[in-house]
């Protein structure tokens, strides 16, 4: 069961609000709520160049007793932190999983979803490899399947014509929402992964990695690709199901075929900490006006000006709660993420 978000009836001493079947108390008197004035960011390193360019932005022009931080952790890392309310936000680069749904609902955490961009996932080499222009979905799966470790050493175990030479893999860790989704949309079961490569939460780890191996093979968030376009090569991938090999892109028609990995990006509002913190809805409110020029600038596809309008003038109207059902969808469109979140 999900409750609508209410506003505080500032004549009453208490309110329920309910989430599934827990039940939190919050202090309604203007004597007894924290009027805190600091926000804490946490999350998916892919989200990361939006939520940091907006603080720093925001950081500019806010008054001084006003303390906005964001971090990185990777989603799931996140999740644990936001969950236990050690963080008012949470940037994820997959919808909430039922394990988290379930921890927040423990610990009387209700939280707001809020969709901010698109992502084209992006596998890159190096561009030293000459031999490398496109891969398939079931290539991909047979490079980061369990069942390859140590047995899917060489480029030309992926593809005969490709030179039998090592392939160097490189990847996000498990505390990564981009490990969580290629897993899923890739291998068909999340988290299912050979785990003989070199993982970290830093996608910038990463980059680096390929960049100095001419065998490398990896994949994170398309902003990450567009900082280096002169250091690393991206593959254009195909589905199988006769669209042929597409590029990832920063276009969103384009995107839209890059099937199945093109993605939604959120960020996730702790509800209690928006009632209880007067700069929640000031920052917020800054966020979604300036998201669509940040999410182009850093890289990824926004969506129009117009639909972050809407976004946060329904943010207060907005159920709590996710319309993912604690999994990843791979074919949706922009549009569709938007209806499906409109109509929940």
């Amino acid at each position: 069961m999900t409750t609508r978000l209410p506003k505080l009836p500032c004549s009453l001493t208490t309110l329920t609000l309910a989430l599934g079947t827990s039940t939190l108390l919050l202090a309604c008197s203007p004597g007894q709520i924290k009027q805190t004035k600091s926000i804490k960011i946490d999350g998916s390193s892919t989200v990361y160049p939006i939520t940091e360019t907006i603080v720093k932005n925001y950081n500019a022009q806010s008054p001084s007793d006003i303390d906005v931080t964001v971090n990185f952790s990777g989603t799931g890392g996140g999740f644990r932190k936001f969950c236990a309310g050690e963080t008012d936000i949470n940037n994820a680069s997959r919808p909430i999983l039922k394990a988290e749904m379930e921890v927040c609902k423990q610990n009387n955490i209700s939280y707001l979803e809020l969709p901010v961009a698109f992502d084209a996932l992006t596998v890159v080499v190096n561009p030293q490899n000459t031999w490398a222009h496109d891969i398939t979905v079931a290539e991909l799966k047979k490079i980061w399947e369990p069942e390859a470790q140590g047995k899917i050493t060489t480029w030309n175990q992926i593809r005969a014509s490709w030179p039998k030479q090592p392939i160097n893999l490189y990847g996000p860790g498990k505390d990564s929402g981009t490990y969580d989704y290629f897993t899923a949309a890739i291998v068909g079961k999340e988290g299912a992964s050979r785990t003989d490569y070199q993982a970290s939460e830093d996608d910038e780890i990463l980059e680096q990695a390929i960049i100095n191996d001419p065998n490398g093979l990896g994949y994170f968030g398309y902003a990450y690709y567009q900082k280096k376009l002169e250091a690393l090569k991206a593959l254009a991938v195909d589905n199988q199901k006769g669209s042929g090999p597409i590029m990832p892109s920063q276009n969103a028609t384009e995107a839209e075929k890059y099937r199945p990995l093109s993605r939604p990006l959120f960020i996730y509002v702790n509800a209690v900490a928006l009632q209880n913190n007067p700069a929640m809805n000031d920052f917020l409110d800054f966020y979604m006006q300036k998201a669509s020029q940040v999410v182009e600038n850093v890289g990824y596809i926004p969506f129009d000006f117009d639909d972050y309008t809407k976004l946060y003038r329904n943010f207060h109207k907005t159920k709590v709660g996710t319309v993912f059902g604690g999994k990843s969808e791979f074919d949706l469109t922009l549009d569709e993420v938007l209806i499906k979140r409109a109509e929940y």
